[in-house]
């Protein structure tokens, strides 16, 4: 299970996944500092420990790499929304206050995924089910 990204690895990730191509660490430098000062050192460190932790590949492209993305934004905030309800001593009810939290809109998108599910998986439980 991941671990929430830490500041300047969400910014990296970020950029990555919103790009959605190969990067190169001085493309997302040079985009970081539009908003703070930071050194091709530090963005070349947390890119190449974003790879080790596996959420980044690279390829080799001349002297430098190209960074892309292993897994997309959603996966990862479903990992760690997963992560967060496995570790409830009550599971269903952690789910209500979850959705309790929810607004409007992201409740229909709750239930817009169930429906994707059900289609998917007919054994899925039905919205009816699930309340």
């Amino acid at each position: 299970m991941p671990r929430p990204l830490g500041d300047l690895e969400d910014a990296v990730m970020t950029r990555v996944w919103e790009w959605n191509r190969p990067v190169t660490v001085r493309e997302v430098l040079e985009d970081l500092a539009r908003d703070r000062t930071i050194a091709y050192t530090t963005v070349m460190t947390v890119m190449d420990n974003l790879r080790q932790k596996g959420w980044l590949r690279r390829e080799a492209d001349g002297r430098a790499y190209r960074y892309e993305a292993v897994s997309t934004r959603a996966a990862y905030s479903a990992a760690l929304m997963n992560e967060a309800w496995a570790a409830s001593d009550n599971p269903a009810a952690a789910l209500v206050h979850f959705f309790g939290m929810m607004s409007p809109e992201q409740r229909e998108a709750v239930r817009d995924a169930m429906r994707v599910i059900q289609s998917v998986d007919p054994s899925a439980p039905t919205e009816a089910e699930g309340r």
